[in-house]
């Protein structure tokens, strides 16, 4: 895909990867739209140039109002980025089933609602893109995010069943699957993070080259593994 001169929307565009992937698309000629729930993320995205919307994705009204502000817009790209994870960890103790909501809505739910109020736009456009950030635990889950990994393994299957459907249309349909990421819903973890700028950067290039999937950093080897001996990808993520 050309880049310069598409009208690109960002999904959780004011933080962390996807204010990175919001940056490089802009740096590489795109204009650029965010949304966001943080007041003060979206007003540091105006002051930077990007047109942003407050939009709370978890909540339906939060998708529909999104819709209603983009009809009629010309949209090129859409990046379903936004996401979030919930402790869902009996060992812990006994999950909040309101954070397993808000987890499915954002993380499943949004993108799918998003995809369908934004197809005839995209189909209107001589060619368009639909990038799903997933997660390298799409292709092999952990113990401790059962309902996060759940719902990237989820956007992944409706993904490629997407991409089945619009072979042969102006929409190219691409998945992202980082790996553990420098962002703040990893801060409490250690060990190896990919930062959020070559994360951004791997994606927007996939993107440029019209690739079916980015596997960024570890995940290239993760899904190697997958393909070879996918019992021994389950046996290492699942501790992860």
């Amino acid at each position: 895909m050309l880049i310069a001169g598409k009208t690109a929307l960002v999904t959780g565009g004011t933080d962390g990867i996807g204010r990175r992937i919001a940056q490089e698309l802009r740096r590489r000629g795109a204009h650029v739209i965010v949304t966001g729930r943080n007041p003060d993320r979206l007003d540091r995205a105006r002051s930077e140039g990007f047109e942003a919307i407050a939009a709370d994705l978890s909540d339906r009204d939060g998708v529909e109002g999104l819709l209603r502000a983009l009809t009629g817009r010309p949209i090129d790209v859409l990046v379903n980025n936004a996401g979030m994870g919930a402790a869902h960890d009996f060992r812990q103790g006994i999950p909040d089933p309101a954070d397993d909501e808000r987890t499915i809505r954002l993380n499943l739910d949004a993108p799918i609602r998003l995809i369908v109020g934004l197809m005839e736009a995209l189909r209107s456009r001589p060619q368009a893109m639909i990038v799903n950030v997933t997660s390298g635990l799409a292709l092999a889950p952990s113990a401790g995010a059962p309902v996060y990994c759940a719902t990237k393994a989820a956007l992944r299957s409706y993904t490629q069943s997407l991409r089945a459907q619009l072979k042969g249309t102006t929409i190219h349909v691409l998945e992202a699957l980082p790996p553990v990421v420098d962002t703040a819903m990893t801060a409490g973890r250690r060990g190896r993070k990919l930062s959020v700028e070559r994360c951004a950067v791997a994606i927007v290039d996939a993107m440029a080259a019209n690739a079916d999937e980015a596997n960024v950093g570890l995940v290239k080897v993760l899904k190697a593994v997958c393909l070879v001996a996918p019992w021994l990808a389950r046996r290492i993520m699942i501790g992860f």
